[in-house]
């Protein structure tokens, strides 16, 4: 009962989920697309990774009326990020189903191009609490047309501060509607705050383990004093082509960079108080693969989706298991095998015995010492480079543009250029380090311009480097 054929799909539904990648239902999209598919209300409790925007996003798809132009669907995302994310997932799947809009509504960017899309009609809008609180104060949303609601990491938005604009989207929705609530945890508290947004829900749990056979876990005793260099040690010894470390505190994100940089590796830093932009180009650059290893704090990390992540690497242990849990589940994903490494002083001993007691299995202990023969090797750099271009969507600037210039002036092939990331005011796209500077170079010979600017689709637009 894991084919898609199995539910209400047209021909050319599955036909699209099939050229995506779909083939089998994953567990929680085969526990709840029924009951999603049915009208019925859901919680669903999932890790990270597990198909859930799929799930709902199917079921959201299955019951639209394209012919309709009025909010019939809202996703509300604990960040901007996951925003993107949920939102370019619902535009693949709504492929096959004309004339599907899709509106982001998300703060850190202006409200007046939101205003304008929201104008111009949606069926669905996904977007953060504050951002979309922030529409209905102003009257340029109207959520009375809302037949699904979901929320997306329940738990992480009720965590980061966001149940009263919850609470007050909630009830700007009708009364009869459907309700679909995700999350990778479910304690009692969170139960209690979101039990009045469901009526008579289905509830279903997906295994919250990690498989052995997906991703190895391996734990190492360290004294206090010593962990920063241990995970130096790690990096070198299992030379992950990318790798998340985990943090308890934002101070000791900032020390461990800073240690990590000294000894050649590139690194960046994810930690609150950053403005959106800092983020956004730390995002950019790491899942371009222009930085190797990004240290973050747990809220930090939030509603971040890396694909093709090598190991996580927990710098402190969890006091908390499920968000342990959720740390590891960052690797080893879609069929890949992935590598967990946690580094544990004497007295976080308490912490990794309750993980033991949740896995109901002992952790597997290794020897610091037998990696220390890799100590004296110095970081490799990333293997891309980051160019940003000062123009974005707002200059029209499209990635095909970018691309044609590279592979043109800039002398590179197709195969020498990585992601090309077009926001706002910014375009960034990753290179090969080996012939980056050649093709700035060249860019620059052939612009009209003097300075460090470079022609794209016939304008001239400034250049730089994002060294890390």
């Amino acid at each position: 009962m894991t084919s898609f054929a199995t539910l209400p799909l047209s021909d050319a539904f599955i036909a699209n989920l099939d050229s995506l990648g779909y083939r089998e239902m994953t567990e929680i999209q085969a526990q709840s697309l029924p009951t999603i598919v049915a009208g019925r209300d859901l919680i669903a409790q999932a890790k990270t990774g597990s198909g859930k925007t799929a799930a709902f996003g199917i079921g959201m798809l299955c019951g639209l009326n394209t012919a309709w132009f009025a909010v019939q669907g809202l996703v509300l995302c604990p960040t901007r990020e996951l925003a993107d994310q949920v939102a370019g997932e619902l535009r693949r799947l709504a492929r096959c189903v004309p004339n599907v809009k899709v509106v982001v509504l998300t703060g850190g960017t202006p409200m007046r191009p939101q205003i304008a899309s929201l104008e111009f009609g949606a069926h669905i809008v996904v977007g953060t609490p504050g951002r979309v609180r922030d529409h209905l104060s102003r009257q340029t949303l109207d959520l009375s047309t809302v037949r699904t609601l979901v929320l997306d990491e329940a738990d992480r938005m009720t965590d980061m501060g966001f149940y009263d604009e919850i609470a007050g989207i909630v009830s700007a929705c009708p009364k009869r509607r459907q309700t679909l609530l995700f999350s990778a945890t479910y304690p009692d508290d969170i139960r209690k705050a979101t039990e009045p947004f469901l009526a008579d829900p289905v509830e279903i749990t997906v295994e919250a383990q990690h498989s052995a056979s997906k991703i190895e876990q391996r734990f190492y005793e360290i004294g206090f004093d010593e962990r920063d260099r241990a995970v130096g040690q790690l990096l070198r010894h299992f030379q992950p082509a990318s790798a998340i470390i985990f943090c308890n505190t934002k101070v000791h994100c900032k020390e461990l960079l800073d240690e990590l940089r000294a000894e050649g590796f590139s690194a960046l830093a994810l930690y609150g108080e950053l403005e959106q932009r800092e983020r956004d180009e730390i995002l950019v650059l790491f899942s371009n693969r222009s930085c190797s290893i990004l240290i973050a704090t747990d809220v930090a990390a939030r509603g971040l989706d890396i694909a093709n992540l090598e190991a996580v690497i927990n710098a402190d242990v969890s006091r908390d298991t499920e968000v342990h849990i959720h740390r590891i589940g960052r690797t080893g994903r879609g069929g890949e095998k992935g590598l967990s490494l946690t580094l544990c002083a004497p007295n976080e001993k308490k912490w990794v015995k309750l993980i033991e007691d949740y896995q109901g299995a002992p952790v597997e202990w290794h020897d610091i010492a037998e990696l220390a023969a890799d100590e004296f090797t110095h970081g490799e750099p990333a293997p891309m480079l980051t160019l940003c271009i000062s123009g974005g969507k707002k200059e029209k600037l499209r990635a095909g543009d970018v691309l044609g210039a590279l592979c043109g002036d800039g002398g590179l092939t197709k195969e020498q250029v990585g992601k090309i990331s077009v926001t706002e005011f910014q375009t960034y796209v990753a290179l090969d380090r080996r012939f980056a500077h050649d093709a700035y170079a060249r860019l620059k010979a052939a612009s009209s311009m003097p300075g460090d600017f470079g022609s794209f689709k016939g304008r001239n637009f400034k250049m730089r480097f994002i060294e890390v």
